[in-house]
C-alpha cells in the first residue's frame, strides 16, 4: 500500500466516526465545537502586540498571569438556559455549557512586565507588551553597506 493511499484511508475515518455520532452530539448539546482562539503576535520598535480573537466572551471572562517569564493566557465562560414547557408549567428543562482555553507564551527578556496592558473590544483582546528602553535602541535600524 502506498502512503497516498495511506494518506486517504486515515482521512476517511475520522470522517466516518464524526457522521457517525454527530446525530448524537447534536442530540445531547456536544455539537458545539471547543476550540482555542486564534492568536496574533507582532512587534514594532516600542512593543510587541499580542491579539487574541474570542468573540462572545466579556473581559470579565479573561485571566492574564505572569508566572516566571511565562504570559498565561486563560478564559472561562459558563452559561445555563432555563426552558420552560408550555404545556406543563412545572417541568424546566436547564441546560449548561461550559468552555474554556488557555494559552501560555514565553516573554522574551526584553519585556517590561510591570507595565503590560490588556483591552477587550470588539470579540479582540489586545495585549500590549512593551519594550526595555535597551530593546527600543537596539531596534533601530541601520544600513550595512555590501563591500
Amino acid at each position: 500500500m502506498s502512503t497516498r493511499e495511506l494518506a486517504k484511508r486515515s482521512e476517511l475515518f475520522p470522517t466516518f466516526f464524526d457522521d457517525f455520532f454527530r446525530p448524537f452530539n447534536d442530540w445531547v448539546g456536544m455539537g458545539k465545537s471547543i476550540t482555542t482562539p486564534a492568536v496574533n503576535i507582532a512587534e514594532n520598535k516600542n512593543h510587541f502586540e499580542v491579539t487574541v480573537a474570542a468573540p462572545g466572551l466579556k473581559k470579565s471572562d479573561f485571566n492574564l498571569d505572569i508566572e516566571g517569564n511565562m504570559l498565561t493566557i486563560s478564559c472561562e465562560k459558563e452559561e445555563r438556559k432555563e426552558v420552560k414547557d408550555e404545556k406543563d408549567e412545572h417541568y424546566t428543562r436547564k441546560e449548561y455549557n461550559y468552555s474554556s482555553f488557555s494559552r501560555s507564551f514565553t516573554l522574551p527578556n526584553e519585556v517590561v512586565k510591570e507595565k503590560i496592558e490588556a483591552t477587550y473590544v470588539d470579540g479582540v483582546l489586545h495585549i500590549t507588551l512593551p519594550k526595555t528602553e535597551v530593546a527600543k535602541k537596539a531596534a533601530l535600524s541601520q544600513h550595512i553597506a555590501v563591500k
